[in-house]
């Protein structure tokens, strides 16, 4: 796309053209609206999700069941050891998570979020494993700790694929390696990482949402926050880290994820 600067009489032909203006106030209301649009659409929200935000969708998070992710402990499912010791509990695991998504549809608050793209240039960073940010419509999305419809040769992470059913052992990836989950495990570093960065330093406005920030090294992803005049935090429960305590024009909002992401979208649109 190709930009260039105008002067100020085809800037007063341009707005009269848009708007239809043709007495003084509305052309005054008119401009004051374009230009309010023009500057807003210049702007760049990262969105922060975690698993609070999938919460609100009928999928269940592991830290708020005191360890265990759907009756598993989360080292057993989630863990290179996990899946040394018995891979096809894993399989299982995922292949459950996985026909899951088919159950769930995106909340009020995924949708809200994809809205924010008419007004913003939003680029939404998740722990999420799910799709329902995809589905709700929001086109730049970069997934943290991997997704449950992306598989990878357990030989070479960078040969995955698109999947939707189920996994089992003896698929095999085209290199003759077990097919596997492609989620980033604990104890597994998270490629994606060094791509966020630049996105967050970019930031005019941040939205944390869903995510307590107590999971390093997402966690640390605010300390980054260089450029962003305002950071939102919505939580329920609210809790604290050492690059929170650190954020400066950060806004608390003790909500969910729907109520809140709805509070956080008025304020920055209406």
């Amino acid at each position: 796309m190709t930009f260039r600067l105008l002067n100020i009489n085809e800037l007063e032909s341009t707005i009269l053209s848009t708007c239809g203006a043709k007495t003084v106030l509305k052309k005054i209301t008119c401009s004051i609206s374009l230009i309010v649009s023009l500057s807003m659409a210049k702007q760049k929200i990262v969105v922060l999700s975690g698993a609070g935000m999938s919460a609100e969708s009928g999928i269940k998070t592991f830290r708020d069941a005191d360890g265990l992710w759907e009756g598993h402990d989360v080292m057993e499912v989630a863990s290179p050891e996990g899946w040394a010791r018995n891979k096809e509990l894993v399989l299982d695991f995922y292949n459950q998570r996985r026909a899951q998504l088919k159950e769930v549809k995106p909340n009020p608050g995924h949708f809200t979020i994809a809205k924010l793209e008419e007004h913003y240039d939003v680029m939404v960073i998740t722990q999420n494993v799910d799709d329902l940010h995809e589905r709700a419509g929001s086109n730049n999305i970069i997934h943290l700790h991997g997704e449950l419809r992306s598989i990878r040769s357990v030989k070479n992470p960078t040969i995955k694929q698109y999947h939707e059913g189920d996994i089992k052992l003896g698929d095999f990836a085209p290199d003759g390696g077990q097919w596997r989950p492609d989620i980033v495990w604990f104890g597994e570093a998270v490629p994606e990482l060094e791509r966020s960065i630049p996105h967050v330093m970019e930031a005019d406005i941040i939205i944390i949402i869903g995510t307590s920030l107590q999971v390093y090294p997402a966690a640390g992803l605010i300390q980054y926050a260089y450029k962003a005049k305002q950071v939102y935090y919505i939580d329920p429960k609210p809790k604290s880290n050492y690059e929170l305590d650190r954020t400066a024009n950060l806004k608390v909002i003790e909500a969910g994820a729907v109520e809140g992401m709805s509070l956080v979208y008025d304020e920055l649109v209406s």
